[in-house]
């Protein structure tokens, strides 16, 4: 699933409905939602590419957006560790709790 791409010199990500949207107007909502995508999916973006992005607003978002997605797919496999350590943390802690039920 490419979530990033440039198309007439702007850049565009998915958005939740599979529309092309250019990424001078994402939400905070929309980029948690490419997080978790990121995440969760096998994603591709394309390349950042400064001769094809002629918008200079598009050029800035564009390159920060990518590098952090990028970094965040890189990291998968830590982030996945570490969630179910916390998870499991909290688990185990609430097994070990005493019931609260009154007699």
């Amino acid at each position: 699933m490419m979530l990033l791409s440039i198309k007439d010199n702007l850049g565009y990500y998915l958005s939740e409905s599979g529309e092309s949207i250019p990424v001078d107007k994402i939400t905070k909502e929309e980029l948690l939602r490419l997080v978790n995508l990121t995440l969760s999916e096998e994603v591709e973006f394309e390349d950042y590419d400064e001769n094809a992005l002629k918008n200079q607003a598009h050029q800035i978002v564009y390159k920060s957006i990518l590098e952090k997605l990028r970094g965040i797919r890189d990291r998968k496999q830590e982030f996945i560790d570490e969630s179910e350590r916390l998870f499991l943390k909290e688990y185990e802690k609430y097994r070990g709790e005493p019931s609260q039920q009154s007699t």
